[in-house]
């Protein structure tokens, strides 16, 4: 039993140190690949940042030389050296300015400008604007003393004039040895630190006293590397490289260079926000700047930290693979047994499924629903018995369908797809679309269909389910009551319009008949006196008040059919008299009328004045749609034309048309849009046309004005 326990222990003891040194040796792994991980990353960046450094030097580099030579350019005009030697003289000032302001739009530079020898400014491209450089002195600028002394200089600086910042490029002028005078352009930089602005690690242009000028941050902007001396400020006051400063702040920087490296580690406060950088100098002799490029070191630290993850990771791996090597064998016996407790259980859930399956079959085919489903390719995948029968199809015919289905109306296609398109987007369609299917024996069926997806265990999209309810009785029966909506309303209007026609006959009845008898009194007179002229305009008025008493008594007639006179008439001589009635009018106007009329139009039957009288209207209202148009473009078409046994007549003018919100409108009474309309004459042609048993309709055309349609009964 001794040696037993001793034995154990000794196991036990063996399997601890195995254990520790694998891990000791795996923790040691996994620390070396972190390290070569981050300092294979960190020369990556190192690359980068030199790439990076180099373009955006010679970017700086192109811009000084893409500039350096204008000024010497500029020097070489005659007109230049002239001014030079002769300063007073307005006429060259004036070519000298013209001249500087053309080169200055050519080379796209920010200013160009000559100077004589005591810094005084003669001529600019400015001229001309309110912060002109012409009488302005910069002998104190050291790009100005440079030049002097007959060398080119660059100098970056605050405009003393502008108070914008740019880039100043001098050159001196010469004749012959002499320097008679300073050409100086300005560039500017904006461009440059705009660009910067959108990188996402700070770029920095520092001087050659370290104060930044130019960064994509601007908080560091005018900021020093490292307190200045005396002396620097007093230089930089006393030139005024950028404008009024008196102090100039030391970056909010921390720098740890690690030697041997080019680079160095940049930790930095960034819109609110501690950040570490790797950063990156390049010097740019000739113009005696440094360029500070930055690249973010949390990539580096990332990289670190994934190749830790990636070899941890890794011997987990292996650990596990080992472990379950042992487990293997163990588990084989236990997973046996599972098997055929599962194949038992297998069995009875089987049994309870097919027990399901015959019960939701049952309820399904006892529902009144019809219920379709879909593959998400559109196939049907199901239907139950309401369905077939609605259709007329078996569930063996239907099954396995791609659209077109054999049920969809030949009519409607192109709106079944919308409509099958629209359900099968949407996640749930509450309330449903009305379609028309046809069922196999050709009778049509009105029927509501709602969609909504089928969303398995996985939350995937496995088709659509779709509940179908027969609403044709339902349709007709709405459709029936609509009719009788429609009869109660024209039976409304024709009350309305009875009311007024009544009490328009009851007043205009006998004063029309006073004036009819005062005429034919003034006619026999004039007759006795043989004044012809007299004679003739008093028979105007006799038939014009005749016709008003004729139109009162037609009137009575419509609203009273038992009373009115309906007659055989031609469409074209009521048309023909219609214009004949506003010939004045169209003239006046300068509107011209169009006709297209079908040939051997038969009779319609009707009252001729009444039917005039819808005419007049629709033809008054086109003049006045047009009235704001050119004269070329006022333009009325009327056009008949045969359709069964009825005969259409259609308005059409190229006024503005009727706008979409108020097309319902237009026929209701005391609706209007003219600010001076009572809104009752569309309202009284749409019920003589109903009371002719035709229909009157408004549209707008497609380039532009109203159509007014409506159609008559033919006589015969």
């Amino acid at each position: 039993m001794t040696l037993s326990l001793s034995l154990l222990r000794r196991l036990s003891w063996q399997r601890w140190l195995r254990w520790s040194l694998l891990a000791l040796v795996t923790g040691v792994a996994i620390g070396l690949v972190g390290q070569w991980a981050e300092r294979r990353e960190l020369h990556n960046r190192i690359q980068a940042l030199q790439q990076t450094a180099q373009s955006t030097v010679l970017g700086l580099g192109g811009i000084a030389a893409k500039h350096g030579y204008l000024p010497y350019a500029a020097t070489r005009h005659p007109d230049v050296q002239a001014l030079l030697r002769h300063p007073a003289d307005p006429l060259l000032r004036d070519r000298v300015n013209r001249y500087l302001a053309d080169f200055q739009t050519r080379t796209d530079s920010a200013a160009l400008f000559v100077m004589s020898v005591d810094g005084l400014t003669l001529a600019a491209s400015n001229w001309n604007s309110a912060g002109s450089f012409v009488g302005q002195s910069y002998r104190q600028r050291p790009y100005f003393r440079q030049a002097l002394q007959g060398r080119h200089s660059y100098f970056y600086g605050v405009g003393l004039t502008t108070g914008t910042p740019g880039f100043f490029i001098s050159e001196p002028v010469r004749s012959g040895d002499e320097v008679i005078g300073v050409m100086v352009i300005k560039v500017s930089l904006d461009t440059l630190e705009h660009s910067w602005a959108d990188s996402a690690d700070p770029v920095v242009l520092q001087d050659s006293r370290g104060i930044v000028f130019l960064s994509s941050e601007p908080e560091w902007r005018y900021r020093s590397r490292a307190p200045l001396s005396g002396e620097d400020l007093a230089w930089l006051a006393h030139n005024w490289q950028y404008g009024e400063r008196t102090g100039y702040d030391v970056l909010p920087w921390r720098v740890l260079r690690t030697a041997g490296s080019p680079a160095y580690e940049l930790h930095a406060v960034v819109k609110g926000q501690l950040r570490s950088f790797l950063a990156l100098e390049s010097v740019l002799p000739e113009l005696g700047w440094t360029l500070v490029v930055t690249s973010d070191l949390k990539g580096v630290t990332q990289a670190r930290r994934e190749a830790l993850a990636l070899a941890a990771l890794l011997a987990a791996v292996l650990l596990l693979a080992g472990l379950y090597w042992q487990l293997h064998e163990r588990r084989y016996s236990e997973q046996r047994q599972a098997k055929l407790e599962l194949e038992r259980r297998v069995q009875e859930r089987t049994h309870d499924l097919e027990q399901a399956q015959a019960f939701r079959k049952a309820m399904e085919d006892a529902l009144l629903v019809g219920m379709r489903a879909r593959d998400p390719q559109g196939r049907i995948s199901y239907v139950n018995r309401a369905f077939c029968d609605m259709v007329g199809y078996r569930d063996d015919e239907l099954l396995g369908c791609a659209p077109p289905y054999p049920y969809w109306h030949p009519d409607e296609l192109d709106k079944y797809r919308r409509d099958r398109e629209g359900s099968m987007l949407a996640e749930a369609q509450p309330y449903g679309f009305e379609s028309r299917i046809r069922h196999r024996d050709g009778h049509d069926v009105i029927t509501r269909v709602y969609t909504a997806p089928l969303i398995d265990a996985q939350g995937q999209n496995q088709g659509w389910m779709s509940s179908v309810v027969d609403i044709t009785a339902q349709k007709q029966a709405e459709d029936r009551q609509h009719e009788q909506e429609l009869q109660l309303q024209r039976s409304a209007r024709l009350a309305s319009v009875g009311e007024m026609a009544s009490t328009l006959a009851h007043e205009l009845n006998q004063p029309l008949m006073a004036l009819s008898n005062f005429a034919l009194a003034a006619r026999t007179i004039a007759s006795q006196a043989q004044m012809d002229v007299l004679v003739s305009a008093l028979d105007d008025m006799v038939e014009q008040s005749q016709r008003a008493s004729e139109i009162v008594q037609r009137v009575r007639g419509f609203i009273n059919p038992s009373r009115g006179s309906y007659e055989a008439c031609d469409v074209h001589a009521v048309i023909a008299h219609s214009l004949v009635l506003l010939k004045s009018e169209l003239e006046r106007q300068a509107v011209t009328v169009t006709q297209r009329l079908a040939e051997h139009l038969p009779s319609v039957r009707g009252n001729r004045v009444l039917l005039e009288q819808v005419l007049i209207n629709l033809l008054q209202n086109a003049v006045q749609a047009m009235q704001d148009l050119p004269v070329a473009e006022r333009v009325i078409d009327i056009e008949t034309m045969l359709l069964g046994r009825t005969v259409q007549i259609q308005v059409r003018d190229a006024g503005p048309g009727v706008p979409e919100a108020l097309l319902a409108q237009v026929f209701t009474p005391f609706f209007s849009t003219k600010p001076e309309g009572l809104g009752l004459g569309l309202n009284i042609c749409r019920t003589i046309v109903e009371a002719h048993g035709g229909h009157l309709t408004v549209a707008n055309r497609l380039g532009g004005g109203a159509v007014f349609t409506f159609t008559l009964a033919l006589s015969v």
